[in-house]
């Protein structure tokens, strides 16, 4: 099971939106896909419509250890997409895990219980620094960082998110490497001439770096992500044909490129939603 962490300590960047379609796409691709919401303000756990409510959720997993599928995981609408939703809106995580010996590590130690169930773990997290968000960069093998391409997000990134991981790095020596660091530019306007700039940059500053890169794709600012969030569907199944009006990949195409990229082993399952997505 992969276990993938969107994560940024800004908020509005999008990390739901992408935790959210890129999970659709990769369920109607075929695979086991387990959604984590651990953001106190649970948009991704009211995204999709769904099929069976558990009776429990995030703050059961973290804070007693239940991992009994009957009781934490809800099934979604999206066949082969499940969910364990957030309900700690009081912040009780925070306090508990800031005081427990293995506080950080409470997500990371049982993993094991939902491996043989699915294939990857997609977690989205707070837009902010926290316990929570340390606690799942830890238990991932690989941390997506949506940024949208503005001066303030991309000082944000190095102050907040890159400062993170470099503060995470003594757990290097307990056995425990840091998720390979992918930015994903998102909410994109390529019109605008700043934008080319700053994403010019971002590129060339991350070029030489071991554990960090920006990806190739990049997800449009296009209002077909607004529309698949009201009707509750994932993106790639709204817009699956490039518009004549503009230039940018369709969402099918853009969704597609980004699971590829970060998930090659999967490369042909995704390729095959090209052949049955107008159908759906």
């Amino acid at each position: 099971m992969r276990v993938v962490s969107v994560v940024s300590t800004k908020g509005g960047v999008g990390k739901t939106t992408v935790a959210a379609n890129l999970g659709g796409l990769l369920a109607d691709a075929g695979l086991r896909v387990l959604l984590l919401d651990l953001d106190s303000q649970p948009t991704l756990s009211s995204y999709y419509a769904l099929d069976q409510e558990a009776t429990a959720g995030a703050y059961e997993l973290i804070a007693l250890n239940q991992t009994d599928p009957t009781q934490i995981i809800s099934t979604t609408v999206v066949v082969g997409l499940d969910l364990i939703l957030s309900n700690d809106d009081q912040g009780r995580l925070t306090t508990l895990l800031l005081h427990a010996p293995d506080g950080r590590l409470r997500l990371r130690n049982v993993l094991d219980h939902f491996r043989p169930r699915y294939d990857l773990l997609l977690i989205d997290t707070q837009g902010a620094r926290s316990v929570l968000l340390e606690m799942a960069i830890l238990a991932s093998d690989l941390a997506l960082s949506p940024i949208t391409p503005e001066m303030l997000a991309a000082r944000e990134l190095r102050r907040g998110t890159l400062k993170l991981l470099n503060e995470l790095e003594p757990f290097r020596h307990l056995g425990m490497p840091l998720p390979s660091l992918r930015l994903l530019l998102n909410q994109v306007n390529a019109i605008r001439i700043d934008t080319r700039m700053i994403i010019s940059g971002l590129r060339e500053t991350f070029a030489g770096a071991t554990n960090i890169s920006v990806l190739d794709t990049v997800v449009p600012d296009a209002v077909a992500y607004l529309n698949a969030a009201s009707l509750g569907l994932p993106v790639h199944r709204i817009e699956t044909r490039r518009s004549h009006k503009r230039r940018s990949p369709s969402a099918l195409e853009t969704m597609q490129a980004l699971a590829i990229e970060l998930f090659p082993e999967w490369r042909t399952a995704i390729s095959t939603l090209s052949k049955c997505a107008e159908v759906r």
